[in-house]
C-alpha cells in the first residue's frame, strides 16, 4: 500500500508542477524588453528589433523593415496599429510589422522607454522628457508633464481615464485628464 501511495504521488506531483519551457526559436537580439499580444500574434521588442510568433511563440520572425532604430524598450497596441517605443521616438507599423513609419514630430526627447493606450489616446514615456501624448495615432505629440517633478517615466499603467506613470527617482503619479495635471 505505501508503494502505491508513493507511486501516486510522485505521478501527481509532477504533474501539479508544471514546467517553464523555452520558446526562442528564431528570437535573438539581446534582451526580451517587451511583450505585446494581437490576436495570435506574439510581438517581442529587443535590443535586436521586433520578432513575430504566430504559433504561440515556437518560432519567430524579425519585423525590422524600415525600423530604423532596433533597441524597442516598449510596444503597444491598437486595433491595427502597432507602436514601438526605441531610442530614437515612436515608430507605428499598420501591417503587422511589416513596414515601420517613424512618428516623432512634436517629442522633444525621443528615448522612449514606455508607451500606453488609453481609448485613442496614446501616451509615450521618455527618459528626462517626461510624458507626451498623441490623439491622432502618433502623427503630432504634445508634452504634459504640468506637476510632474520627474521626467525620467519608466513605465505606464493606464485604466480608464487613470493615467498612471512611475519615474525613476519620484515614484508613482496619476492623471485623471490625460496627463494636462499629475
Amino acid at each position: 500500500m505505501k508503494k502505491l501511495l508513493l507511486v501516486l504521488f510522485v505521478i501527481l506531483s509532477q504533474n501539479a508542477f508544471a514546467q517553464w519551457q523555452a520558446v526562442n526559436n528564431g528570437l535573438y537580439g539581446g534582451t526580451v524588453n517587451c511583450l505585446a499580444i494581437k490576436g495570435n500574434n506574439i510581438f517581442a521588442g529587443t535590443e535586436g528589433g521586433v520578432f513575430l510568433s504566430t504559433d504561440n511563440g515556437n518560432s519567430w520572425t524579425q519585423k525590422n523593415n524600415e525600423l530604423t532604430e532596433t533597441f524597442v524598450h516598449s510596444l503597444a497596441i491598437s486595433g491595427n496599429n502597432i507602436f514601438a517605443g526605441t531610442l530614437s521616438g515612436v515608430f507605428l507599423s499598420t501591417d503587422n510589422g511589416n513596414s515601420w513609419a517613424r512618428k516623432n514630430n512634436g517629442l522633444t526627447n525621443t528615448l522612449v522607454r514606455c508607451l500606453a493606450i488609453s481609448g485613442n489616446n496614446i501616451f509615450a514615456g521618455t527618459f528626462f522628457g517626461g510624458v507626451f501624448l498623441s490623439t491622432d495615432n502618433g502623427n503630432s505629440w504634445v508634452e504634459k508633464n504640468n506637476g510632474l517633478p520627474d521626467t525620467k517615466i519608466v513605465t505606464f499603467a493606464a485604466n480608464g481615464n487613470n493615467i498612471f506613470v512611475g519615474t525613476d527617482g519620484e515614484g508613482i503619479f496619476l492623471s485623471t485628464d490625460k496627463g494636462n495635471s499629475w
